[in-house]
Protein backbone atom coordinates (compact mmCIF):
# COMPACT_ATOMS: atom_id res chain seq x y z
CA UNK A 1 0.00 0.00 0.00
CA UNK A 2 1.61 3.41 -1.02
CA UNK A 3 0.65 5.45 2.60
CA UNK A 4 -1.02 4.89 5.68
CA UNK A 5 -4.70 2.74 4.80
CA UNK A 6 -7.70 4.90 6.25
CA UNK A 7 -8.70 2.84 9.98
CA UNK A 8 -12.58 2.80 8.58
CA UNK A 9 -14.06 -0.36 8.24
CA UNK A 10 -17.81 -1.15 6.70
CA UNK A 11 -20.15 -3.84 7.91
CA UNK A 12 -20.69 -5.98 4.94
CA UNK A 13 -24.07 -6.67 6.89
CA UNK A 14 -25.81 -3.21 7.63
CA UNK A 15 -23.11 -0.63 6.10
CA UNK A 16 -21.99 0.86 9.37
CA UNK A 17 -18.69 2.80 9.62
CA UNK A 18 -16.37 1.75 12.53
CA UNK A 19 -13.66 3.65 12.95
CA UNK A 20 -10.71 1.88 14.95
CA UNK A 21 -6.88 0.81 15.24
CA UNK A 22 -7.68 -2.76 14.28
CA UNK A 23 -10.50 -4.83 12.45
CA UNK A 24 -13.61 -4.64 15.02
CA UNK A 25 -15.15 -8.03 15.74
CA UNK A 26 -18.73 -7.29 16.07
CA UNK A 27 -20.82 -4.61 14.50
CA UNK A 28 -21.89 -1.93 17.01
CA UNK A 29 -25.36 -1.59 14.93
CA UNK A 30 -26.39 -4.62 13.75
CA UNK A 31 -24.15 -7.22 15.30
CA UNK A 32 -22.74 -8.23 12.32
CA UNK A 33 -18.86 -9.81 11.97
CA UNK A 34 -17.64 -9.41 8.91
CA UNK A 35 -16.28 -5.99 7.19
CA UNK A 36 -14.50 -4.51 4.64
CA UNK A 37 -11.36 -1.87 5.22
CA UNK A 38 -11.69 1.21 2.76
CA UNK A 39 -9.46 0.78 -0.16
CA UNK A 40 -8.15 4.07 0.32
CA UNK A 41 -5.25 5.73 1.79
CA UNK A 42 -4.69 8.73 3.96
CA UNK A 43 -3.12 12.16 2.42
CA UNK A 44 0.22 12.06 1.56
CA UNK A 45 0.80 15.13 3.66
CA UNK A 46 -1.20 13.31 6.86
CA UNK A 47 0.99 10.96 6.25
CA UNK A 48 4.52 12.59 5.98
CA UNK A 49 3.33 14.55 9.37
CA UNK A 50 3.13 11.18 10.94
CA UNK A 51 6.90 10.44 10.66
CA UNK A 52 8.14 12.82 13.00
CA UNK A 53 5.94 11.70 15.78
CA UNK A 54 6.35 7.56 15.38
CA UNK A 55 10.14 7.99 14.97
CA UNK A 56 10.52 9.96 18.15
CA UNK A 57 8.28 7.89 20.67
CA UNK A 58 5.27 9.25 20.60
CA UNK A 59 2.86 9.37 22.27
CA UNK A 60 4.99 9.06 25.23
CA UNK A 61 6.75 12.49 26.23
CA UNK A 62 10.37 11.41 25.38
CA UNK A 63 13.10 13.44 25.65
CA UNK A 64 13.96 13.59 21.71
CA UNK A 65 10.13 14.64 21.12
CA UNK A 66 10.19 17.40 23.16
CA UNK A 67 13.44 18.87 21.90
CA UNK A 68 12.50 18.30 18.35
CA UNK A 69 9.26 18.55 17.60
CA UNK A 70 8.43 20.72 20.33
CA UNK A 71 5.26 21.95 18.20
CA UNK A 72 5.74 25.87 19.15
CA UNK A 73 3.29 26.84 16.06
CA UNK A 74 0.70 24.89 17.89
CA UNK A 75 1.73 27.12 20.83
CA UNK A 76 1.59 30.47 18.48
CA UNK A 77 -2.36 29.38 17.18
CA UNK A 78 -3.40 29.01 20.63
CA UNK A 79 -2.27 32.94 20.85
CA UNK A 80 -3.02 34.33 17.74
CA UNK A 81 -5.52 32.11 15.92
CA UNK A 82 -4.33 29.71 12.48
CA UNK A 83 -5.60 32.33 10.43
CA UNK A 84 -3.01 35.26 12.02
CA UNK A 85 -0.53 32.68 11.46
CA UNK A 86 -1.12 31.64 7.96
CA UNK A 87 -1.25 35.15 6.81
CA UNK A 88 2.17 36.11 8.57
CA UNK A 89 3.53 32.90 6.78
CA UNK A 90 2.61 33.64 3.49
CA UNK A 91 3.06 37.21 3.21
CA UNK A 92 6.61 39.66 2.75
CA UNK A 93 8.62 36.93 1.26
CA UNK A 94 9.33 35.21 -2.14
CA UNK A 95 9.47 31.50 -2.90
CA UNK A 96 12.58 29.98 -2.12
CA UNK A 97 13.72 32.66 0.64
CA UNK A 98 13.97 32.06 4.18
CA UNK A 99 12.03 33.99 6.50
CA UNK A 100 13.03 35.57 10.23
CA UNK A 101 9.95 34.91 11.93
CA UNK A 102 8.86 37.98 14.23
CA UNK A 103 6.43 37.61 16.64
CA UNK A 104 5.45 40.96 16.25
CA UNK A 105 4.62 39.98 12.90
CA UNK A 106 1.42 37.51 14.13
CA UNK A 107 0.24 39.92 16.20
CA UNK A 108 -0.38 42.40 13.23
CA UNK A 109 -2.17 39.93 11.43
CA UNK A 110 -4.08 39.05 14.08
CA UNK A 111 -4.90 43.06 14.22
CA UNK A 112 -6.39 42.70 10.93
CA UNK A 113 -8.13 40.07 11.57
CA UNK A 114 -10.10 42.29 14.33
CA UNK A 115 -10.38 44.84 11.90
CA UNK A 116 -12.07 42.71 9.47
CA UNK A 117 -13.97 41.65 12.40
CA UNK A 118 -14.83 44.55 13.70
CA UNK A 119 -15.88 46.04 10.51
CA UNK A 120 -18.00 42.97 9.65
CA UNK A 121 -20.34 43.64 12.78
CA UNK A 122 -20.60 46.89 12.11
CA UNK A 123 -22.26 46.38 8.85
CA UNK A 124 -24.38 43.29 10.35
CA UNK A 125 -25.41 46.22 12.66
CA UNK A 126 -26.31 48.91 10.61
CA UNK A 127 -28.25 45.84 8.56
CA UNK A 128 -30.13 44.71 11.85
CA UNK A 129 -31.01 48.31 12.63
CA UNK A 130 -32.46 49.25 9.66
CA UNK A 131 -34.82 45.63 9.44
CA UNK A 132 -35.89 45.78 12.91
CA UNK A 133 -37.38 49.53 11.51
CA UNK A 134 -38.62 48.82 9.29
CA UNK A 135 -39.53 45.00 9.67
CA UNK A 136 -37.86 44.66 5.71
CA UNK A 137 -34.23 43.95 4.29
CA UNK A 138 -34.25 46.60 1.37
CA UNK A 139 -30.66 46.21 0.53
CA UNK A 140 -31.00 42.55 -0.50
CA UNK A 141 -31.54 43.49 -4.64
CA UNK A 142 -29.55 42.61 -7.40
CA UNK A 143 -26.98 44.82 -8.58
CA UNK A 144 -29.14 46.23 -11.84
CA UNK A 145 -31.86 47.09 -9.20
CA UNK A 146 -29.66 49.32 -6.87
CA UNK A 147 -27.63 50.41 -10.04
CA UNK A 148 -29.04 53.58 -10.44
CA UNK A 149 -29.11 54.53 -6.53
CA UNK A 150 -25.49 54.42 -6.63
CA UNK A 151 -23.31 57.35 -5.08
CA UNK A 152 -19.94 58.54 -6.07
CA UNK A 153 -18.50 56.79 -3.59
CA UNK A 154 -20.08 53.40 -3.65
CA UNK A 155 -19.19 53.37 -7.45
CA UNK A 156 -15.49 54.35 -6.55
CA UNK A 157 -15.32 51.51 -4.21
CA UNK A 158 -17.02 48.73 -6.14
CA UNK A 159 -14.68 49.92 -9.02
CA UNK A 160 -11.80 49.31 -7.08
CA UNK A 161 -12.68 46.09 -6.19
CA UNK A 162 -13.19 45.00 -9.51
CA UNK A 163 -9.64 46.29 -10.38
CA UNK A 164 -8.50 44.16 -7.13
CA UNK A 165 -10.31 40.67 -8.24
CA UNK A 166 -8.43 41.02 -11.81
CA UNK A 167 -5.38 41.82 -10.26
CA UNK A 168 -5.48 39.32 -7.34
CA UNK A 169 -6.95 36.58 -10.14
CA UNK A 170 -3.85 36.74 -11.91
CA UNK A 171 -1.45 36.71 -9.09
CA UNK A 172 -2.86 33.46 -8.20
CA UNK A 173 -3.05 31.96 -11.44
CA UNK A 174 0.51 32.53 -11.42
CA UNK A 175 1.25 31.13 -7.88
CA UNK A 176 2.24 35.08 -6.79
CA UNK A 177 0.61 34.17 -3.48
CA UNK A 178 2.30 36.79 -1.39
CA UNK A 179 1.71 39.81 -3.69
CA UNK A 180 -1.80 38.69 -4.02
CA UNK A 181 -2.79 38.74 -0.05
CA UNK A 182 -0.84 42.21 0.08
CA UNK A 183 -3.20 43.40 -2.32
CA UNK A 184 -6.14 42.08 -0.52
CA UNK A 185 -5.19 43.04 2.73
CA UNK A 186 -4.31 46.93 1.42
CA UNK A 187 -7.69 47.00 0.07
CA UNK A 188 -9.40 45.53 3.06
CA UNK A 189 -7.43 47.79 5.72
CA UNK A 190 -7.18 51.43 3.49
CA UNK A 191 -9.90 51.37 0.87
CA UNK A 192 -12.31 49.58 2.41
CA UNK A 193 -12.08 50.25 6.30
CA UNK A 194 -10.36 53.01 6.45
CA UNK A 195 -11.61 54.98 3.79
CA UNK A 196 -15.48 53.75 2.72
CA UNK A 197 -16.73 53.17 5.79
CA UNK A 198 -16.27 56.41 7.11
CA UNK A 199 -17.47 57.86 3.87
CA UNK A 200 -21.19 56.09 4.11
CA UNK A 201 -21.48 57.33 8.07
CA UNK A 202 -23.50 60.03 7.49
CA UNK A 203 -25.80 58.56 4.98
CA UNK A 204 -26.29 55.32 7.34
CA UNK A 205 -26.77 57.69 10.28
CA UNK A 206 -28.80 60.48 8.57
CA UNK A 207 -32.27 60.72 9.48
CA UNK A 208 -35.21 62.80 7.35
CA UNK A 209 -38.57 62.72 9.17
CA UNK A 210 -40.31 63.25 5.86
CA UNK A 211 -41.41 64.00 2.38
CA UNK A 212 -39.00 63.44 -0.85
CA UNK A 213 -35.70 64.09 1.14
CA UNK A 214 -36.97 60.95 3.10
CA UNK A 215 -37.02 58.91 0.34
CA UNK A 216 -33.34 60.25 -1.23
CA UNK A 217 -32.10 59.29 1.94
CA UNK A 218 -33.45 55.70 2.22
CA UNK A 219 -32.12 55.06 -1.38
CA UNK A 220 -28.95 56.41 -0.32
CA UNK A 221 -28.71 54.14 2.57
CA UNK A 222 -30.15 51.47 1.00
CA UNK A 223 -27.33 51.42 -1.32
CA UNK A 224 -24.81 52.05 0.80
CA UNK A 225 -25.49 49.01 2.75
CA UNK A 226 -25.57 47.13 -0.34
CA UNK A 227 -22.43 48.14 -1.43
CA UNK A 228 -20.62 47.23 2.57
CA UNK A 229 -22.61 43.90 1.68
CA UNK A 230 -21.54 43.08 -1.39
CA UNK A 231 -17.95 44.48 -1.30
CA UNK A 232 -17.30 42.88 1.76
CA UNK A 233 -18.45 39.11 0.50
CA UNK A 234 -16.11 39.11 -2.33
CA UNK A 235 -13.43 41.12 -0.45
CA UNK A 236 -14.29 37.69 2.28
CA UNK A 237 -13.79 35.13 -0.96
CA UNK A 238 -10.56 36.67 -1.61
CA UNK A 239 -8.71 36.19 1.63
CA UNK A 240 -10.26 33.13 2.43
CA UNK A 241 -7.78 30.79 0.78
CA UNK A 242 -5.42 33.09 3.34
CA UNK A 243 -7.79 33.60 6.26
CA UNK A 244 -10.21 30.71 5.89
CA UNK A 245 -11.39 30.25 9.54
CA UNK A 246 -12.41 33.81 10.17
CA UNK A 247 -14.20 34.60 6.65
CA UNK A 248 -15.92 31.49 6.90
CA UNK A 249 -17.86 32.40 9.91
CA UNK A 250 -18.81 35.66 8.93
CA UNK A 251 -19.73 34.92 5.36
CA UNK A 252 -22.01 32.05 6.75
CA UNK A 253 -23.55 34.52 9.18
CA UNK A 254 -23.65 37.66 6.74
CA UNK A 255 -25.71 36.04 3.93
CA UNK A 256 -27.96 33.12 3.29
CA UNK A 257 -27.70 32.19 -0.35
CA UNK A 258 -24.64 30.25 -0.14
CA UNK A 259 -23.93 27.44 1.83
CA UNK A 260 -20.19 28.15 2.58
CA UNK A 261 -17.63 30.09 1.27
CA UNK A 262 -15.44 27.26 0.57
CA UNK A 263 -17.72 26.21 -2.29
CA UNK A 264 -19.12 29.84 -3.23
CA UNK A 265 -18.83 31.32 -6.88
CA UNK A 266 -14.94 33.14 -6.94
CA UNK A 267 -15.80 37.08 -8.04
CA UNK A 268 -15.19 37.99 -11.48
CA UNK A 269 -13.75 41.06 -13.41
CA UNK A 270 -17.20 43.09 -14.66
CA UNK A 271 -16.76 45.93 -17.58
CA UNK A 272 -19.48 47.24 -15.82
CA UNK A 273 -18.14 47.88 -12.56
CA UNK A 274 -15.01 50.05 -13.97
CA UNK A 275 -16.30 53.30 -13.14
CA UNK A 276 -13.21 55.77 -13.82
CA UNK A 277 -14.39 58.67 -13.57
CA UNK A 278 -16.12 58.37 -10.40
CA UNK A 279 -12.40 56.68 -9.16
CA UNK A 280 -10.91 60.10 -10.03
CA UNK A 281 -13.40 62.03 -8.57
CA UNK A 282 -12.70 59.77 -5.16
CA UNK A 283 -9.22 60.08 -5.24
CA UNK A 284 -9.46 64.11 -5.52
CA UNK A 285 -11.42 64.38 -2.17
CA UNK A 286 -9.05 61.91 -0.67
CA UNK A 287 -6.56 63.93 -1.41
CA UNK A 288 -7.90 67.18 -0.45
CA UNK A 289 -8.72 65.23 3.02
CA UNK A 290 -5.09 63.97 3.49
CA UNK A 291 -4.05 67.37 2.97
CA UNK A 292 -6.65 68.86 5.91
CA UNK A 293 -5.48 66.27 8.05
CA UNK A 294 -1.94 67.12 7.43
CA UNK A 295 -2.53 70.64 7.65
CA UNK A 296 -4.82 70.10 11.26
CA UNK A 297 -1.26 67.36 12.43
CA UNK A 298 1.14 71.28 11.73
CA UNK A 299 -1.22 73.61 13.66
CA UNK A 300 -1.85 71.23 16.38
CA UNK A 301 -5.80 71.72 16.13
CA UNK A 302 -7.92 68.41 17.82
CA UNK A 303 -9.55 66.09 15.31
CA UNK A 304 -12.60 67.27 17.07
CA UNK A 305 -12.32 70.58 16.15
CA UNK A 306 -14.47 71.52 13.76
CA UNK A 307 -13.65 74.30 10.77
CA UNK A 308 -16.01 76.45 7.62
CA UNK A 309 -14.05 75.48 4.57
CA UNK A 310 -13.91 76.93 1.06
CA UNK A 311 -13.47 74.73 -2.50
CA UNK A 312 -12.21 77.15 -4.74
CA UNK A 313 -11.54 75.85 -8.75
CA UNK A 314 -12.10 77.15 -11.72
CA UNK A 315 -12.86 74.07 -13.39
CA UNK A 316 -16.95 73.18 -13.34
CA UNK A 317 -16.60 69.39 -13.04
CA UNK A 318 -14.19 69.81 -10.34
CA UNK A 319 -16.60 71.64 -8.75
CA UNK A 320 -19.39 69.76 -8.95
CA UNK A 321 -17.20 66.42 -7.44
CA UNK A 322 -17.54 68.74 -3.94
CA UNK A 323 -21.15 69.31 -4.64
CA UNK A 324 -21.50 65.73 -5.16
CA UNK A 325 -19.39 63.98 -2.37
CA UNK A 326 -20.12 67.38 0.06
CA UNK A 327 -21.86 65.14 2.93
CA UNK A 328 -18.88 62.30 3.12
CA UNK A 329 -15.87 65.36 2.56
CA UNK A 330 -17.53 67.46 5.28
CA UNK A 331 -16.97 64.48 7.74
CA UNK A 332 -14.45 63.21 6.65
CA UNK A 333 -12.05 66.69 6.50
CA UNK A 334 -13.84 67.78 9.88
CA UNK A 335 -15.45 70.32 8.08
CA UNK A 336 -18.80 72.57 9.89
CA UNK A 337 -19.91 73.71 6.64
CA UNK A 338 -18.63 73.49 2.91
CA UNK A 339 -18.84 76.07 0.00
CA UNK A 340 -18.08 75.58 -3.38
CA UNK A 341 -16.87 78.62 -5.12
CA UNK A 342 -14.81 79.27 -8.16
CA UNK A 343 -12.93 81.94 -6.96
CA UNK A 344 -11.34 83.40 -3.53
CA UNK A 345 -14.07 85.87 -3.18
CA UNK A 346 -15.44 86.33 0.90
CA UNK A 347 -12.40 84.54 2.06
CA UNK A 348 -10.24 85.91 4.90
CA UNK A 349 -6.79 86.46 4.11
CA UNK A 350 -4.86 84.87 6.72
CA UNK A 351 -6.85 81.55 5.53
CA UNK A 352 -4.77 78.64 5.14
CA UNK A 353 -4.79 76.99 1.98
CA UNK A 354 -3.84 73.01 0.66
CA UNK A 355 -3.57 72.90 -2.72
CA UNK A 356 -5.18 69.75 -5.23
CA UNK A 357 -4.97 69.10 -8.73
CA UNK A 358 -7.09 72.18 -10.43
CA UNK A 359 -8.51 73.36 -6.90
CA UNK A 360 -7.29 74.39 -3.36
CA UNK A 361 -9.23 74.12 -0.24
CA UNK A 362 -9.37 77.20 2.15
CA UNK A 363 -10.12 77.44 5.88
CA UNK A 364 -10.45 80.65 7.84
CA UNK A 365 -7.04 80.38 10.48
CA UNK A 366 -9.42 81.96 13.36
CA UNK A 367 -11.61 78.86 12.31
CA UNK A 368 -8.68 76.35 13.02
CA UNK A 369 -7.09 77.96 16.44
CA UNK A 370 -8.37 80.02 19.33
CA UNK A 371 -5.80 83.02 19.05
CA UNK A 372 -5.47 83.67 22.45
CA UNK A 373 -5.02 80.21 23.23
CA UNK A 374 -2.63 79.51 20.80
CA UNK A 375 -0.42 82.38 21.42
CA UNK A 376 -0.88 81.24 25.04
CA UNK A 377 0.81 77.64 23.71
CA UNK A 378 3.74 79.11 21.55
CA UNK A 379 5.56 81.42 24.41
CA UNK A 380 5.18 78.25 26.78
CA UNK A 381 7.25 76.19 23.62
CA UNK A 382 9.69 79.08 23.03
CA UNK A 383 10.31 79.66 26.49
CA UNK A 384 11.04 75.79 26.74
CA UNK A 385 13.39 76.00 24.00
CA UNK A 386 15.22 78.81 24.94
CA UNK A 387 16.23 76.69 28.38
CA UNK A 388 17.31 73.69 26.11
CA UNK A 389 19.11 76.02 24.00
CA UNK A 390 20.55 77.56 27.05
CA UNK A 391 21.71 74.29 28.15
CA UNK A 392 23.11 73.03 25.04
CA UNK A 393 25.17 75.85 24.23
CA UNK A 394 26.55 75.79 28.34
CA UNK A 395 27.80 72.09 27.44
CA UNK A 396 29.29 73.42 23.98
CA UNK A 397 31.15 76.47 25.75
CA UNK A 398 32.36 74.18 28.63
CA UNK A 399 36.24 73.51 27.63
CA UNK A 400 36.32 70.41 29.95
CA UNK A 401 33.06 68.72 28.79
CA UNK A 402 34.92 69.17 24.99
CA UNK A 403 38.13 67.92 25.78
CA UNK A 404 36.77 65.09 27.90
CA UNK A 405 33.06 63.89 26.18
CA UNK A 406 33.26 61.25 23.39
CA UNK A 407 33.32 62.51 19.63
CA UNK A 408 29.64 61.31 19.66
CA UNK A 409 28.32 62.39 22.13
CA UNK A 410 29.60 66.26 21.12
CA UNK A 411 28.31 65.49 17.30
CA UNK A 412 25.20 64.59 19.24
CA UNK A 413 24.70 68.11 21.30
CA UNK A 414 25.49 69.90 18.03
CA UNK A 415 22.72 68.36 16.34
CA UNK A 416 20.39 69.56 19.20
CA UNK A 417 21.96 72.77 19.08
CA UNK A 418 20.83 73.09 15.27
CA UNK A 419 17.32 71.54 15.89
CA UNK A 420 16.62 73.64 18.44
CA UNK A 421 17.63 76.51 16.84
CA UNK A 422 15.46 76.17 14.19
CA UNK A 423 12.54 75.53 15.78
CA UNK A 424 13.21 78.36 18.09
CA UNK A 425 12.89 80.38 14.78
CA UNK A 426 9.21 78.95 13.60
CA UNK A 427 8.20 79.79 16.80
CA UNK A 428 8.91 83.12 17.26
CA UNK A 429 7.86 83.42 13.59
CA UNK A 430 4.78 82.14 14.43
CA UNK A 431 3.80 84.27 17.46
CA UNK A 432 4.50 87.35 15.38
CA UNK A 433 2.69 86.66 12.66
CA UNK A 434 -0.62 85.43 15.81
CA UNK A 435 -0.23 89.15 18.00
CA UNK A 436 -0.45 91.37 14.61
Amino acid sequence: WWGHRIPAYYCDACGEIVVAAQMPEKCPKCGGTHFTQDPDTLDTWFSSALWPFSTLGWPEKTEDLNYFYPTDVLEIIDKYGADALRLTLITGNAPGNDMRFYYERVEASRNFANKVWNASRFIMMNMEQVEEKTGKRSWEVSYDEIREYLEPADKWILSKLNTLVREVTDNIDHFELGIAVQKVYDFIWDEFCDWYIEMVKPRLYQDVSCGERRNQAVQSKNAALWTLKQVLIDALKLLHPYMPFITEEIFCTIQSEEESIMISDWPVYAEEKAYQAEEQATELIKEAVRGIRNIRTQMNVAPSRKAAMFIVSETESVRNVFEEGRLFFAALAGASEVTVQADRSGIAEDAVSVVIPNASVYIPFAELVEIGQEIERLAKEEKRLQGELARVNGMLKNEKFMAKAPEAKVAEERAKLEKYTQMLSQVQERLGQLKK
